[in-house]
């Protein structure tokens, strides 16, 4: 077991993160994931496990997460009237399955490359939240048929494969095809359950090597514990926030700071 001088730091750190993976998930519809899963690798890390499979076990806890984090969410959106249902109802079995195809991929995948993989989409995603322009528009009105099937899978897929729900996929896509920002945010917490649920339950039949302790298949127990606890305080502020304020000036400054961790994560995999 570690020494008690680290794993004291290290719960008050995941308290911190849980808090603000709460508010940031309710605010601006990126998912908790987004932080969550650099902050396992680096706290696990620094407790001294650092297995070949450390990766999953980060997705997975993310992921388990956010089943929490986005229920919240939704429920709280939900109670404003902002989430779009029938978008939510008609992406959700394309995104189901993208979800556990990425599962599957995960598991094949050695650490390293899942890490260079959150490096590159991470960063995908904080140029967007930085320079992404809110009139750009690729239709006026969400895709249907064997479009909304591809485009809802590689949400999914990419979703899982970063440990996070689908807002950092599903509000940036939802925006370009006309949907208003407040509106977006609220269904793409809906996304999160869809992707998180049933990628979870597979991760919880896997073996894992050199798991950190107490963990169940690929979920870290007491790391979930902690951020359950945070999340459920923290995202319903996350909610009013969003609904009472321009989030402009915090995505740009949350861009910097994702953009920067997946810098870091990519360093990492250099073995700078």
């Amino acid at each position: 077991m570690p020494d008690a001088s680290l794993l004291i730091p290290m719960t008050l750190l995941l308290v911190g993160i849980g808090a603000l993976a709460g508010v940031i998930a309710g605010l601006l519809g990126v998912g908790g994931g987004i932080v969550l899963v650099p902050a396992f690798f680096y706290a696990f890390g620094a407790l001294g496990y650092d297995g070949p499979q450390l990766m999953q076990v980060c997705l997975a806890t993310s992921l388990a997460t956010i089943v929490v984090t986005s229920m919240r969410s939704v429920a709280a959106h939900h109670k404003k009237g902002a989430v779009d249902w029938e978008i939510l109802r008609g992406w959700a079995p394309a995104i189901g399955v993208g979800a556990v195809i990425g599962v599957f991929t995960a598991t094949s995948l050695k650490s390293v490359t899942l890490q260079a993989i959150f490096g590159v989409l991470g960063m995908c995603v904080g140029l967007y939240m930085a320079f992404g322009k809110p009139h750009w528009r690729l239709g006026s009105e969400m895709p249907k048929g064997p479009k909304r099937a591809a485009m809802g899978g590689m949400v999914g897929f990419l979703s899982v494969l970063m440990g996070i729900g689908g807002g950092s996929f599903g509000v940036p896509l939802m925006s370009l095809y006309n949907t208003p920002i407040h509106r977006a945010v609220a269904t793409a917490s809906g996304f999160g359950m869809t992707i998180a649920v049933p990628s979870v339950l597979v991760f919880l039949t896997l073996e894992i090597e050199q798991a950190p302790p107490f963990t169940l298949g690929a979920v870290n127990l007491p790391a979930f514990a902690l951020i359950f606890v945070m999340t459920m305080i923290t995202t319903p502020l996350g909610v009013r926030l969003a609904h009472a304020m321009d989030p402009k000036p915090l995505r740009r400054v949350f861009a910097v700071f994702i953009t920067l961790v997946a810098l870091n994560m990519l360093r990492k995999v250099a073995g700078w």
